[in-house]
């Protein structure tokens, strides 16, 4: 008991030094910079664009996973993250959230990263700032614009399982709720209508598109065409209308350029023929005269398009957790925090240490 005892102690003071030591060094944490990294990691962005160059090429499909890890980061909480954190017996992370759980993937690429770069410069790079850099350079690495990334951001050591639940919007959402979680993050509705076309390279599970198939996609799109009919019975053919057998099947909500990042998906939109009610509303939605017109203009303008989706990204990633910039940390990995971390290495030893008197 004495040693457990003992044990319990450590583990509460490390954890105390750790949140004061941050809560100190951070008091006076300047903003998002573009050289943050210049002389503690200047091999950052080299190490990150490999790990993402390998991945990518591996699997196309993982350059929208990351991007779609960073968007569901940035939306709880702000860009710290909390999105990487696995679920423990003092923390609830976000990962099994309604709007994750089944739509999430690519942690193990950030992973990799992580650990290239703890090899590189221990200690130094958060998982954060990685989850952002990867983003930038899986769009690039299928075709899609360059942006500067600002650097600098803590990981948190807290997340939100509740406002992972609240703060996403859904495939099923009506245009006025969807813009209305857009401006809560201080995005607008220009940053809404590119940021969605992301989606080029996105996948969607049946579970998310069925209601639109089923639903209006008939009254939006033009059922006499036969592209448009063979492709909602492509659709259909994928996901039944009944049954949680297809709820996992899967299509591309790009069916033209599924593997490019490109301005296809708002033509798509413009044919009536987005996957997901969410995404069809930019351009039918009675209320969309704004979103409308945005979808018009970069379907027919892709250079405006990936201009407007680089700066808007560069907003979406300057959502900051202002708590992280005082208690916030740098984690060894991007699982765990720090202090669970110490507290899991603790145990271990301690359980070796009451095993080698067994």
């Amino acid at each position: 008991m004495a040693i457990s005892n003992r044990v319990y102690e450590v583990m509460m003071m490390v954890c105390v030094f750790f949140v004061v030591s941050y809560s100190l060094f951070e008091t006076g944490e300047p903003p998002l910079t573009l050289d943050y990294y210049a002389k503690t990691c200047p091999n950052v962005l080299q190490v990150v664009r490999k790990e993402m160059e390998c991945a990518v090429l591996s699997e196309p499909r993982n350059a929208a996973f990351v991007v779609r890890l960073h968007f569901h980061d940035c939306f709880v909480q702000g860009c710290d993250g909390s999105i990487l954190l696995d679920d423990t017996i003092t923390l609830k992370g976000e990962k099994k959230a309604s709007n994750n759980i089944h739509s999430l993937k690519g942690f193990r690429i950030i992973d990799r990263i992580k650990n290239s770069l703890e090899s590189e410069c221990p200690g130094i790079v958060s998982c954060a700032d990685i989850l952002t850099i990867a983003a930038r350079d899986a769009v690039i690495l299928v075709g899609g614009p360059y942006w500067e990334v600002p650097l600098g951001r803590k990981d948190s050591t807290t997340a939100s399982y509740e406002l992972a639940n609240t703060n996403l919007p859904s495939a099923n959402e009506g245009l006025l709720s969807i813009i209305s979680k857009f401006l809560y993050q201080g995005l607008s509705v220009t940053d809404t209508v590119a940021l969605s076309g992301a989606h080029t390279i996105g996948m969607a599970r049946c579970e998310n598109f069925r209601e639109r198939i089923y639903g209006d996609f008939e009254a939006t799109s033009d059922t006499n065409n036969p592209i448009s009919k063979s492709y909602i019975e492509k659709l259909r053919s994928i996901c039944p209308q009944v049954g949680k057998a297809a709820e996992n099947n899967i299509t591309a909500m790009d069916n033209v350029t599924p593997e490019l990042f490109d301005n296809s998906y708002f033509h798509m939109l413009m044919r009536g023929e987005g996957v997901l009610k969410s995404d069809q509303e930019l351009y039918s939605s009675l209320l969309g005269m704004e979103t409308k017109a945005l979808v018009k203009k970069y379907a027919a303008d892709p250079l405006a398009f990936f201009q407007q989706f680089s700066d808007s990204m560069v907003k979406l990633g300057n959502i900051t957790n202002s708590d992280s910039f005082f208690t916030g940390e740098v984690r060894k990995n991007c699982r765990l925090r720090l202090c669970s971390l110490v507290i899991t290495k603790l145990t271990l030893n301690r359980s070796i240490y009451l095993a080698a008197f067994l």
